[in-house]
């Protein structure tokens, strides 16, 4: 029986084989498949135990490596793990070597392991870091890092200076500062007063080659002008060519319309009036009122020419007169004292030119009635042999007789609210009657003369110098203020006791008050006070 059985199991082998090899060959591989697979399971226990004993030896760290990752040994000084032993550490990373700069610059070189995570960024070097450093890794072989040799990077300039260095820097820069902003200011003052120190309005040192004037003074030049018909002043080529030839000397005054300079021509003393390129107006209409025919008289100023000149981006604006040294009556009698016959003088003086300019001239050339409209002791110049003549113009107004109208310039200012009569004040003037114009410089009057009678000495006694309304007013007073003194009050500058006892000085009181009255119409004319102060002269034996 074994026998058959033997036989039946070759006979199925050998028919199965005949019959269906690729049955067989399936068998086979399956065979060879679980017996491979065995082999890897067993494989992989084996590795994962080698692993796990590896990590608990280098710090029992509980994940697993990978199966195929090799560990590494490497060198460790200054990095190395707490059970470490103979400066050594294992690693399924890289080895690497490190030197860094310390705080106080001295190099120092570490080594150990770096795990896999995160190595690709730890063994690069860092960036614009402030401290100095420097890193290199390997793989090569175990204890690799020994064979590295990290240089710390070149030295940079520092982005952060030393608090004392940044405090040395701030000194310094302020020291430095400071010399630069003295010495700016040494040079601009240095500057300003060689600039002070020569004329400021370049009129000067220019000749004018079109026309040569001939070797006359002034003087002459302006006889020859009267003498020859016209009577209104030089010729304008001559008057500007006498502009060019000026030399400005010194600044002797300002006022609101500008500057007041003394300059020379050919060694003649001149006065330049140097306008504000504002105030054009004012410069035009006193040129225009100073070259009216038949204008020129000793008790008003004298005019010698007008120009313009500018570059473009500034203009200047001349009026050239005599030059009086004494300068205004304002200042005259703040510094004098005066007896009578002096006090006569000026104010004789004063009035002839107020009349002169009041009057009418009828004729072929005839000259129009003028009205100053801004008379006040600054306005009046005193000459060297103590008589007065009358300036600034500006606001000067013509009366027109043959239309029977008043040229009013068109000028927005006004005179010295101080000096202003009442109608002016209350607004009540009729500006259609030139009359009324004339009478308001009457009242103006009044008050010079009672400035000028203020200094006159009588009995050794004379009082200080003050402007009108001085106790009754303040400095600069306004409309109102004056309005309220003048037109309500009815007030006018009161008069000292002495002049009561002095006949010249008590003509000289009743005289202004008349030149003062409330009524336009009841005041004196320039001529009246002119004759009145000529018999005064005449009773006090004084020559005029």
């Amino acid at each position: 029986m074994p026998v058959q059985g033997g036989r039946l199991k070759r006979c199925l082998s050998v028919c199965l084989w005949r019959q269906s090899p690729l049955l067989l060959l399936g068998l086979l591989s399956l065979h060879v498949q679980a017996h491979g697979n065995i082999l890897d399971s067993m494989l992989l226990k084996a590795s994962n135990r080698e692993a796990a004993g590896s990590g608990k030896e280098s710090g029992g760290s509980a994940a697993p490596a990978p199966s195929a990752q090799r560990l590494l040994w490497c060198h460790c000084y200054h990095y190395c793990p707490e059970d470490s032993t103979n400066n050594t550490c294992r690693t399924d990373g890289y080895c690497f070597t490190m030197v860094e700069e310390e705080a106080a610059g001295v190099p120092v070189q570490t080594a150990g392991c770096l795990g896999l995570g995160g190595s690709v960024f730890q063994c690069r070097d860092t960036v614009g870091s402030q401290q100095r450093r420097s890193i290199e890794c390997c793989t090569d072989e175990d204890y690799c890092n020994k064979n590295l040799h990290p240089t710390l990077p070149p030295l940079k300039p520092p982005l952060y200076v030393d608090g004392k260095i940044h405090h040395m820097a701030l000194l310094v820069s302020v020291t430095v500062c400071s010399l630069i902003l003295v010495t700016v200011i040494i040079f601009c003052y240095i500057r300003y007063r060689r600039q002070e120190s020569r004329p400021r309005y370049s009129i000067g040192l220019e000749q004018d080659e079109s026309y040569s004037l001939p070797g006359e003074s002034l003087k002459d030049l302006i006889e020859q002008s009267q003498s020859s018909g016209s009577g209104s002043g030089l010729p304008l080529l001559v008057q500007r060519t006498i502009a060019k030839q000026i030399q400005m000397v010194k600044q002797i005054g300002k006022g609101r319309y500008g500057e007041v300079w003394m300059g020379k021509w050919r060694g003649e003393k001149v006065a330049v009036k140097v306008f504000f390129t504002t105030d054009e107006a004012s410069w035009s209409r006193e040129t225009e009122i100073y070259q009216t025919v038949l204008m020129r008289h000793e008790n008003i100023l004298g005019f010698i020419a007008a120009d313009i000149k500018g570059t473009g981006s500034w203009t200047q604006l001349y009026l050239i007169t005599d030059c009086h040294e004494n300068g205004s009556l304002y200042d005259y009698l703040k510094s004098t004292t005066l007896d009578n016959k002096a006090m006569l003088r000026l104010a004789y003086s004063s009035v002839s030119g107020l009349c002169h300019l009041h009057t009418e001239i009828f004729g072929t050339q005839g000259k129009p009635a003028i009205a100053h409209r801004d008379l006040k002791s600054k306005n009046i110049l005193v000459k060297r042999n103590g008589t007065c003549c009358i300036a600034d113009l500006g606001l000067a107004v013509k009366f027109i007789s043959d239309t029977n109208e008043v040229d009013i310039p068109p000028n927005t200012k006004v005179g010295t609210k101080r000096y202003m009569p009442p109608e002016v004040l209350d607004e009540t003037l009729n500006k259609s009657h030139f009359q009324s114009y004339i009478m308001a410089d009457m009242y103006s009057f009044g008050l010079i003369l009672w400035e000028i009678a203020r200094r006159c000495i009588s009995g050794g006694i004379l009082e200080e110098y003050q402007l009108p309304y001085h106790e009754l007013v303040p400095t600069d007073p306004s409309y109102e203020d004056m309005k309220e003194v003048v037109c309500i009050k009815r007030l006018r500058p009161s008069f000292p006791n002495r002049w009561t006892s002095d006949e010249c000085l008590r003509q000289m009181g009743k005289l202004m008050t008349e030149c003062w009255a409330h009524n336009p119409g009841s005041r004196l004319t320039a001529l009246r006070v002119k004759k009145t102060l000529a018999k005064m002269s005449e009773s006090q034996d004084i020559k005029l």
